[in-house]
């Protein structure tokens, strides 16, 4: 029950191919904090542009911006900077930053009267509060110390993002509301919607099902002490 999408030696290949890059932007005088600063800056535009419905440049922009996760924490490594402070900001800024895209989504289908989207969204943002509660609330209490709850359960931040991603970049290509062919004048469901709908059940329910992984992985660590 704890397995995840995301494997150890994955995350390790994608660390290393994030280090030049890394490298690049510190050559630059740039520091890991002010690149994790930057990938929330980039978060609030991209929910600004969800909130425009303007959805390609948000998915652009939200994949741009989780991109930052990597560099922040590949550079601190290859520097030897890393601190509790860092790791501190760039846990809390990377999660905000997925929740006002979340944000952004439901004030963009507010004006086009699509409440399933907006509750799907809502439940989305909810499931993926609760991965990551449950993981900073374990560790708190000495459960699965480290990075260890990460490798936890089908769909860490990363899985989430490039769901999300994916679905604004899709529905950005789709049109919005075509004509409905069995009504004359008639305007058919939109079709972004529909792409949106679809990456935000994914998220809400594989969410859901790592927050119980992790529930139950924390549980059988209990009994074993």
């Amino acid at each position: 029950m704890s397995g995840s999408l995301v494997s150890a030696s994955l995350r390790t290949r994608v660390r290393g191919l994030a280090e030049p890059v890394a490298r690049g932007f510190g050559r630059l005088g740039l520091t890991p904090n002010q690149l994790t600063f930057m990938g929330f800056g980039l978060a609030i535009i991209a929910a600004i542009a969800a909130g425009a419905q303007a959805w390609l440049l948000a998915g652009l922009l939200g994949l741009l911006g989780a991109l930052f996760d990597l560099f922040d924490g590949a550079l601190a490594r290859a520097t030897g900077t890393t601190s509790r402070l860092g790791a501190f900001y760039d846990s809390v800024f990377d999660r905000w930053g997925e929740g006002v895209i979340y944000l952004g989504i439901i004030w963009g289908t507010l004006d086009m009267g699509l409440w399933r989207t907006i509750i799907l969204a809502a439940a989305a943002l909810v499931s993926a509060v609760m991965v990551s509660y449950t993981r900073a609330r374990s560790e708190a209490l000495g459960f699965t110390t480290g990075t260890g709850m990460a490798a936890v359960g089908l769909a860490p931040r990363e899985i989430r993002v490039v769901i999300l991603t994916l679905g604004l970049i899709v529905a950005g290509l789709l049109p919005g509301f075509p004509e409905d062919m069995d009504q004359p004048g008639g305007m058919a469901y939109p079709l972004s919607a529909l792409a949106l709908e679809a990456a935000l059940a994914l998220i809400a329910i594989l969410a859901t099902i790592t927050t119980i992984q992790r529930i139950l992985h924390v549980r059988a660590q209990a009994r074993e002490g």
